[in-house]
């Protein structure tokens, strides 16, 4: 009989988390609050139509690839996407739009044609992008920085001397106000901040490794749409050996001699040799954690920014509209103070709009398509949600009308709301942010929990919420991370 491990939430992380361990001989079991696995990652179908319910861009493939091959399995078999060959569809309210193609040099061509920034500008942001990723990716995507080693090896050492050209002492938005005389170039690079959380005109330059991986590498859609990226992991886990226990909320770590022994649901104790979180960092130790030492300083960190999101079933099949669609606020400096500087939402938002039906036809009905409909909001402080969304839904509305000269709400058949407090409540995620902690200061990578603890032998942390951070991508690199870590099972 193998060693056993008990895994808290059922989320990508804590997908990838059991695979990696029944991989390592260990008997697996998670246990998961909802009825249903994914955590953000889910579906929801209304009435023929079909939305993926959260993370709608797809990145860096070769980290659920490589959950497969650790099987012994060809991922081929059991997932496949394509590479798009559009990134996204840019609109603003002159009348600009803009077609972020793959191809880099299209690319660098349509902003020249349509904003009338040189290409070569583009190119070479994409290039110090590229850098970033180069020097950044080994040291804090795919390592723990809590452990001495991750300091004294030779890609840490190289990047000691490139802090400056990695952006370490540089916002954002003053990266790109440098690098590019178009104020639209310059907001379009600028929500790369977003993809985490963040504000643009806060964040650490840094964060403009992000267009690399949409760039450089590409952006991918599942060809069963971003849940198959759940359902396929989870049937991976399930060939594996796991079990999942679907509506059990875990009451508490179970604590011993200073070592994690299980955890306790409804009275009854679940014995492990070592126990993984992937529930909320601070919820975690609100509620699980809560008899044990509160690290303060992580829990008492600003909040990433939260979103609320529409799902609307159109009656109409709009030519202009791609998977993934932009529209920009007039003033996006004064969009993020309302986000995180005043706590509300502003009354001209960014609209993004991500629509499956373009590749999965059969997400809606014949000439009718899918709208995923999302601004960035703050997170649930106890704001009056329902006077903020009716206000949001018609100025969201109002903006959309204008730009594609239309008439929206009379296209809408049928429609459902995730806003903050339903983010909290159904993903346990604490103030319902959707990244953790924010990276709005240069220290915010090291400000996130590690992927273990330092008081409690065998007590492990993957997802969004530690390290390295929030994103498909990152959380599939905290459960590899934290899987390192642990030793073979017996």
């Amino acid at each position: 009989m193998g060693n056993n491990a008990i895994i808290i939430g059922s989320g990508i992380a804590g997908i990838a988390a059991s695979i990696r361990l029944a991989n390592k001989g260990y008997q697996v079991e998670v246990f998961e609050a909802n009825a249903y696995p994914g955590g953000k990652l889910s579906e929801i179908e209304i009435q023929g139509y079909r939305f993926d319910a959260g993370p709608s861009l797809f990145t860096l493939p070769e980290q659920v690839e490589e959950l497969f091959r650790i099987s012994g399995k060809n991922p081929d078999d059991h997932f496949q996407y394509i590479k798009l060959p559009v990134v996204c569809h840019y609109f603003w309210e002159d009348g600009t739009r803009l077609n972020a193609f793959a191809d880099l040099d299209q690319f660098a061509q349509e902003v020249e044609q349509q904003l009338g920034e040189p290409a070569v500008h583009v190119h070479a942001a994409l290039e110090r992008s590229s850098y970033i990723y180069q020097h950044l990716a080994p040291l804090f995507m795919h390592r723990s920085l809590h452990r001495f080693g991750t300091w004294v090896n030779k890609d840490a050492l190289k990047s000691y001397f490139r802090m400056g050209k990695l952006g370490v002492f540089s916002t954002m938005n003053r990266a790109n106000e440098k690098h590019f005389q178009n104020p639209k170039v310059v907001q379009l690079f600028n929500r790369y901040a977003t993809y985490n959380g963040s504000n643009p005109y806060e964040t650490p330059a840094t964060l403009n490794i992000i267009p690399h991986l949409e760039f450089n590498i590409g952006a991918f859609f599942p060809n069963k749409g971003m849940h198959d990226i759940t359902l396929s992991l989870y049937r991976l886990a399930l060939d594996l050996g796991v079990k999942f226990h679907f509506g059990q909320k875990v009451e508490e770590i179970l604590v011993e001699n200073g070592q994690a022994a299980g955890v306790s649901i409804k009275g009854t104790r679940h014995t492990a040799e070592l126990v993984v979180t992937n529930m909320d960092m601070v919820n975690a130790y609100k509620t699980i954690l809560r008899k044990q030492k509160q690290p303060k300083l992580l829990l008492n960190q600003p909040k990433s920014s939260s979103a609320l999101i529409f799902y609307w079933g159109i009656k109409k099949d709009f030519a202009e509209l791609d998977l993934h669609n932009i529209f920009f606020s007039e003033n996006y400096r004064e969009e993020f103070s309302h986000i995180f500087q005043k706590g509300t939402i502003y009354h001209d938002p960014t609209v993004y709009i991500n629509i499956t039906s373009v590749y999965k036809k059969d997400d809606a009905p014949e000439g009718c398509m899918n709208w995923f409909t999302m601004i960035n909001v703050p997170n649930n402080q106890g704001q009056d949600w329902d006077r903020l969304i009716k206000e949001a839904r018609k100025n969201i509305l109002k903006k959309l009308n204008r730009i594609l000269q239309t008439e929206v709400e009379s296209l809408i058949e049928v429609e459902d709301i995730l806003d903050p407090r339903t983010i909290e409540s159904r993903t346990s995620s604490a103030n319902g942010a959707l990244y953790g902690n924010s990276s709005n200061n240069k220290y915010a990578a090291f400000l996130r929990h590690a992927n273990f603890s330092s008081e409690i032998k065998n007590l492990y942390f993957c997802g969004g919420s530690v390290h390295p951070g929030g994103g498909i991508p990152l959380c599939l690199l905290s459960a590899k991370i934290m899987a390192e870590m642990i030793p073979e099972g017996k």
